[in-house]
């Protein structure tokens, strides 16, 4: 027997099955050195999926470590915000009207975006980009306001540096604005991505962590408004 006669064999032998009746991985040169090949890139394999709900898990575990910045934040704030000094108090410089209007938009921008994971779900691409175009509107009208109460603040004479009150109101609510911010960018960013690379089981996963921010940010707004502005005012 030849040479060839002999590889050949060698490969028609390795595509059967082999003593336990299991398929054996084809043994054409195309597949060596892929990795991915060896690896299952295929997104319906059993370890893919579980190496797309492990990054969600793990950037579940990052929000809980941002829930303990925002805890020390709040701590802060509750210590300081009985030092005015000579400046204002809460309830002479906080309007609650204002700050319940940025309430809803952020809050609103929470129920659009249940309406973009449930397009994500449907494969429905002209409904999510839709709804996440909407939800980036809410917030930016969210931080728009937010900067708006800010500069009339300053514009005021009431800024950071006037009281430790303002210093620490000033910390808190500028840190969550900083990462509505961020949101917005991520969210803008994910619809560059879809456009270009599609709905994928990767792009699911990242909407899937973008979800758990958002949310957990209007979590965060919540006790903000409850802890700083009502309390702030009714105190």
């Amino acid at each position: 027997m030849s040479v060839t006669e002999t590889m050949h064999k060698h490969e028609v032998n390795s595509n059967l099955p082999d003593d336990n009746g299991e398929q054996l991985l084809p043994s054409d040169d195309s597949n060596k050195g892929n990795l991915d090949y060896f690896n299952h890139s295929d997104p319906h394999h059993p370890d893919h999926l579980d190496a797309q709900g492990n990054k969600v898990l793990g950037f579940f575990v990052y929000l809980m470590t941002d829930l303990v910045l925002f805890a020390t934040f709040f701590a802060a704030y509750a210590v300081l915000k009985v030092g005015v000094a000579d400046g204002p108090s809460p309830k002479d410089i906080f309007d609650l009207k204002f700050v319940l209007v940025e309430t809803f938009l952020l809050l609103i921008s929470s129920i659009t975006f249940g309406f973009a994971m449930l397009g994500a779900y449907q494969k429905n691409m002209s409904k999510l980009k839709l709804w996440l175009v909407i939800t980036a509107l809410f917030g930016m009208g969210f931080i728009g306001m937010e900067i708006y109460e800010f500069h009339h603040l300053i514009v005021e004479g009431f800024g950071p540096d006037r009281s430790a009150f303002l210093s620490s109101f000033f910390s808190l609510v500028g840190l969550h604005g900083i990462h509505v911010t961020f949101g917005i960018c991520w969210l803008l960013f994910t619809l560059f991505q879809l456009n270009k690379f599609g709905l994928s089981e990767r792009m699911m996963t990242r909407l899937r962590c973008l979800s758990l921010f958002w949310h957990f940010l209007d979590i965060v707004w919540i006790c903000v408004f409850s802890l700083v502005y009502l309390v702030g005012v009714a105190l």
